[in-house]
């Protein structure tokens, strides 16, 4: 038998067993309002909730996402700008930081900013996507077809802009190109 088959099933959620999980998971995690409340919403599925209790379980979690909110526990802006400023680390262009930001449930108005900005350092992102990968100007070697199709391919799934990859790796190598883009 494994070790889970042995294990007695935990009880049901109430309030307070519901609140000490979203401390525990906003303690640990960098988290957004609608991250936080697809967490909690798994638990209580997982693991049922009390019915004894005088609050639904939806009504429940849209309460504690809010106070944690209010907190300052969750901040979606915050977790916007810092997955943006992650990403872009990283090499990853504006397109991709946008479907993070959207996976993560981040809104219009709370991701703005961090698109603004991912926008801004897109180009140094583009060069640093291709540094990392050895193509375009930090290749070793010229690249055949094959090969460039492949660069071509990796950029845009990164999320940069078509003009963006073009530019980048019509660089011959050890020639980085500068900002100023036509």
């Amino acid at each position: 038998m494994t070790p889970e088959r042995n294990r007695k099933p935990r009880p049901a959620l109430d309030k307070e067993g519901l609140e000490r999980l979203a401390l525990f998971y906003a303690g640990r995690f960098a988290t957004s309002r609608a991250k936080l409340g697809a967490y909690l919403a798994r638990k209580i599925k997982e693991r049922g909730w009390d019915e004894d209790t005088s609050h639904s379980s939806s009504g429940e979690i849209e309460r504690l996402v809010e106070r944690f909110t209010e907190l300052g526990y969750v901040d979606d802006r915050a977790f916007a700008s810092a997955k943006a400023a992650a990403l872009t680390r990283r090499g990853y262009g504006t397109r991709r930081i946008e479907q993070a930001l959207r996976a993560a449930g981040i809104g219009e108005e709370d991701g703005a900013p961090a698109r603004e900005e991912s926008e801004r350092a897109g180009f140094s992102a583009a060069l640093r996507f291709a540094q990392r990968k050895r193509i375009g100007p930090y290749a070793a070697l010229a690249p055949d077809r094959a090969e460039r199709q492949k660069a071509f391919a990796a950029m845009l799934r990164a999320g940069h802009s078509l003009d963006l990859v073009r530019k980048i790796l019509d660089s011959p190598p050890g020639d980085v190109p500068d900002l100023d883009l036509a």
